[in-house]
Order: C-alpha cells, then structure tokens, then sequence
C-alpha cells in the first residue's frame, strides 16, 4: 500500500505540474489539430483556419444536451426528498468498513442515474456519514464517493456517447445513423459489465478500510463548515406574486404535463427503448421542478446549479471547432487508416478503450472529446466490420476509466469535503488497478 501511495503521490504531482486547465488544453488541441491537418492530411492553411471557425457553433444542441445533463442532476440533488433519502442512506451504515462500502455503491449508483447528481449528492453523504461514523477513513469515505465517476456515469442514463447516438438530429446522424439504447447502455454486455463493476469496487472499498490505529478521521470542525442549501423564505409581504412564487401550484401543474408527455411518448415509441439525451434531460428537469415544490426554492437552486456550468460553455465551442477541421480536411481518413493498421476486428474495440482512456486524461469531458474522436473511430470500424455500438460502449468505458486517477472532475467533491486531490489519490489508483484489467479484458472478449 505504501508503494501505491507514493506512486499516487506523484501522479498527482505530474498532474498538478503538467495538466493545465480544461481551456488551455482545448487551445493546444486546436493548435495541434491545425498543425496535423495541414501537415499530414495535406489540407492547405485557409481551409483549416475556414473550417475551424465554421466549426464552432454546429454542436450548439449537443452543447446545451451536455449543459443539461449536470443542471439536471445539481437541480435534483438539492431537493428535500434526496437529502432525506441521503440522511437514511447514512443510517445504513453499521461499521466503518460498512460505511465506505456504502458510499462507493451509492455514489456508483447515482453516477449510472446522472453524473451531476452523483457529484452533489456524493459529496452531501459524505457529511452525513461522517457525521454518524467518526470513526470511518474520512480519505478513503470521500475517495469512494468518487468512484461513480470513474466507474458508471458513462455507461448509464446520462451517458454522453450513447445516449447522444439514440437522439434523432446528432451531428452523426447522416453517416451512421441512430443507434437505439438497448444496443448499447441495455446490451447484456453493458449491463453484466456494469454489475460486475460496481460489485467488484464495493467490495474493494471494504477490504481497503485500514485498521483502527491507521485510520485518519474528520476534524469535527471541517464537517461543522459544511454548508447546505438552504432554501429562500418566504417574504412577509403578502401579494399575488409572492404567492405565486412560493405555492406549488405552478410547479405541480409543470410536473404533472410534464408526466402526462413522457408517459404519452414512451407509449407511442415503444417504451424504455425511446429514451435518447433530450428525453432523459427532460425527465430529469420535470421530476427536479416536482421535487423541488414551489418556484421561488427551485429558482434559488438553479442560481446555484448555474455555478458549474462555465466549463462546458467555454470549452464546447473550441471543440466543436476541432471537429469541424477533422469533418473538412481529410484527417478523419488518415487517423482512421492508422487504427485500422495498428488494429483487427476483434481487437479493435479494447484498442479504443485503452486509447480512450489516456485522451481523457488529458481531454476529461466526454461529451466534447467525442466530437473529435468520433469520425475517425467510426471510420476505423466501418473499415474493419466492428459494429458501431461496440465503439459507442468501448469509447464510454474508457472515457470514464481515467476519470479515477484525474482531479478534474473531483474538484467540486474536494472543495465541499475540505481535502486535496494527492489525499484520496492513493485509494482511487488501487481502484484503478483492479478497475482497468477488468474492463479491458470484457472489451477483448467483446471483439
């Protein structure tokens, strides 16, 4: 374990030191992008620069998908019946091995329904088992409440790719076509892969517990700074529209239109098969406006879910010019031709996992690294006879598999439970290991 740590330690030292921030690592992929473009696939300087500013507002739709997604599931978390059920969650726990098994099966699970609610609602367990567990790992607690984002949230209901694929008018559409749910997240194969996983991390997070005299516990003061959300009061005025705006009478009647179209629709389309991303995001919204019971606390909670979602604003549109310099000149067919010479038919979709997997390290949203990788791996497949959908899983799963070992997604976590990256590091790297041989080898059985 301590060779672990120190190898954990200076990972996040290179990460620390050499991955800069989400945006500046768009700007050097669109400086890379340009200069393969032009030097490799041939394209001459106007049409790069052309399609790289052409590019930039053709995945406006995918980018407000992706802005949904987290809005969706922040909006969800704050809810009172989630933090109750979050609070009887916690009351599960019996034994300190029981409670970091607890949140590493509860955080994967909430990552397969949405991954931004698993990030706000992770982070709020983490309180309430500390609170009734003191004598838990507080490092290990919060590391396992990661563990949904490097372990489920892509091959799930918020899934980017996949559900992106089964949504009529994606920027694929024309050449692949649309992909329905039950060939990827519902395959057999994505659901044993998925059970295996989360049954495989939960008894990982028991068996790392350490003993009694080695745990490193809460400062009761860290857990006293931990702020909720604390919903608006109603103004002692008294008038239509303050009356309005904290009744649930607006809100019902939205939830309930809201119910009546996604049952009408799903029965008209054939069920759980006809979700796709605007579908799930407008469930989401519905039961959030629902549970959140009158417009006043559901306006102050979206003020709050509206914080995160800087980063997909900001870099969508640079990514968005990547792809369209990959869709103009030419270098989808190079990249795809090295795939296809580097891969075979049955390795082909383990080659995309791993090769997935080191580009979030550097590239860690999966939507938008989607749009760059997408035409060539396509492409690649087309040439060797891999179906689609084996790609769309392989691509997921190896999207999220670094996300265990990369800081950039856990840093609202970190910031809520008072702790630094290089502190939980060393328990998500042992996941890591037992994570990656695992899939990989489902992904070579797959081809």
């Amino acid at each position: 374990m301590e060779t672990l740590v120190r190898i954990a330690e200076a990972l996040g030292r290179f990460s620390a030191r050499f991955v800069p921030s989400a945006f500046s690592i768009a700007v050097l992929l669109s400086l890379l992008t340009m200069g393969l473009a032009m030097g490799w696939a041939g394209a001459p300087a106007t049409k790069v620069l052309d399609s790289w500013g052409g590019g930039f507002w053709e995945l406006l739709t995918f980018s407000m998908q992706m802005a949904l997604v987290m809005f969706t599931g922040y909006l969800l978390a704050l809810t009172a019946p989630m933090r109750a059920l979050l609070e009887k969650a916690a009351g599960l726990a019996r034994t300190p091995r029981g409670a970091v098994a607890l949140m590493a099966f509860v955080s994967m699970a909430l990552a397969y329904v949405n991954w931004g609610l698993s990030l706000v609602a992770s982070a709020m367990l983490v309180r309430f088992v500390a609170r009734r567990r003191p004598d838990v790992d507080y490092r290990l607690l919060v590391a396992c409440a990661y563990f949904g984002l490097g372990a489920t949230w892509h091959a799930g209901l918020s899934a980017s790719a996949p559900l992106l694929v089964a949504t009529p008018g994606h920027f694929l559409e024309k050449s692949m076509g649309l992909i329905p749910i039950d060939r990827t997240l519902f395959s057999a194969f994505n659901v044993l892969l998925t059970v295996s996983v989360v049954a495989g991390l939960t008894l990982l997070a028991w068996a790392l517990h350490p003993k009694p005299e080695n745990v490193v516990r809460v400062d009761p003061a860290v857990l006293e700074k931990l702020g909720d959300f604390v919903p608006p009061e109603r103004p002692a005025e008294k008038s239509p529209a303050v009356w309005l705006d904290h009744a649930r009478l607006l809100n019902v009647i939205f939830g309930v239109l809201g119910l009546l179209w996604l049952g009408r629709y799903l029965w008209l389309n054939g069920g759980w098969r006809a979700l796709n991303l605007n579908v799930v995001n407008f469930t989401f919204l519905v039961l959030a406006v629902l549970l959140h019971g009158t417009p006043a606390r559901l306006i102050k909670a979206a003020e709050e879910a509206g914080s995160v979602l800087h980063g997909i604003v900001l870099q969508f549109p640079l990514y968005a010019g990547i792809y369209g310099i990959f869709k103009a000149t030419g270098l989808t067919d190079r990249i795809g031709h090295l795939f296809v010479s580097l891969s075979t038919t049955s390795t082909f979709p383990a080659i995309v996992y791993l090769y997935s997997g080191v580009v979030n390290y550097f590239v860690p949203s999966g939507g938008s690294k989607w749009a760059i990788e997408a035409p060539y791996l396509l492409d690649a497949a087309s040439r060797l006879g891999v179906a689609p959908e084996k790609v769309v899983l392989a691509y997921a799963w190896g999207d999220m598999a670094t996300d265990l070992i990369q800081p950039f997604w856990a840093l609202p976590l970190l910031a809520v439970a008072r702790l630094e990256f290089k502190d939980i590091l060393g328990f998500l790297l042992v996941a890591f290991l037992v994570y990656l041989p695992l899939v990989t080898l489902a992904f070579f059985l797959l081809g």
